[in-house]
């Protein structure tokens, strides 16, 4: 119990100490460039006590639960006994560790489906384009994105292959998929990679890529632990902008079927 206030009390601190160049910017506008008095100051000091708050639990949240989840699964699931190491298998191929692509690419899905960010961004795209753009299957589409992309870059750490081949690759894909994508989709599906790697996605798949670097042979974790989150920001752009192809080629076809059956019917 001890522990964990002293524990709150460092990231109050912290955190305190982050938010404070924030408070000065703003504060400092407000008075010496547009100098004017700020407008529901009492509302806006509370509001800055709840961010301090929730911040705090945030980061003390991260260090006692995500951080050490991710990287007990990541342990476990790459166990050499668990994964059948022994006198019948004396090397492990990288099929063996199927059961860790696995929870990559669970893990990066719940996590995205979770995430504030995105689904403010969502939410919000939906309003704007009136309903033409599904706040849930666009979180979808970004989630199965980030699933795919964390579960091979997986598979990158326990193969040992260079990092870049898979993000030129990626980045090659997305630049192909935009000449093709209708032009309001673009920006929305460039801004999804950033909103994915944000407060509820990074913690998880960082400590899953440190854990299994750390118990993969051969691997370190300063190298090759990092590198998933890149993963999940390429990835996301490419699920969206096949998502909107997708959804243009179904919406065209029927259409023609409704333009042929109402042809039919005069």
């Amino acid at each position: 119990m001890l522990d964990l206030l002293i524990s709150l009390l460092y990231a109050g601190f912290a955190t305190m100490r982050d938010v404070l160049p924030i408070v000065v910017i703003l504060f400092g506008f407000q008075f010496l460039v547009i100098r004017k008095k700020i407008p529901n100051l009492k509302k806006i000091i509370i509001g800055f006590v709840y961010v301090l708050l929730g911040l705090t639990l945030f980061l003390v949240g991260l260090e006692e639960a995500l951080f050490p989840l991710g990287e007990t699964m990541a342990t476990q699931l790459s166990n050499p006994e668990f994964l059948g190491l022994g006198p019948d298998k004396p090397v492990l191929d990288w099929s063996d560790y199927y059961w860790v692509y696995i929870f990559a690419a669970a893990i990066g899905f719940s996590t995205t489906i979770a995430e504030p960010s995105l689904i403010a961004v969502a939410i919000k795209a939906e309003e704007i384009s009136g309903g033409k753009i599904s706040s849930v299957g666009l979180r979808i589409s970004v989630a199965i994105g980030v699933s795919i992309g964390v579960s091979l870059g997986a598979f990158r750490i326990v193969t040992g292959t260079p990092l870049p081949t898979y993000i030129m690759v990626g980045y090659i894909v997305v630049i192909i998929q935009t000449f093709f994508a209708a032009k309001t989709i673009i920006p929305l599906a460039y801004d999804t990679g950033g909103v994915t790697t944000s407060t509820v996605t990074v913690p998880v798949v960082a400590a899953l890529g440190l854990g299994l670097a750390s118990t993969v042979p051969g691997r370190s974790p300063l190298l090759d632990g990092f590198g998933l989150i890149a993963f999940a920001s390429v990835f996301p752009i490419m699920s969206v902008l096949a998502y909107a192809l997708l959804a243009e080629r179904f919406a065209k076809r029927a259409k023609v079927k409704k333009d042929a059956s109402s042809g039919r019917e005069a």
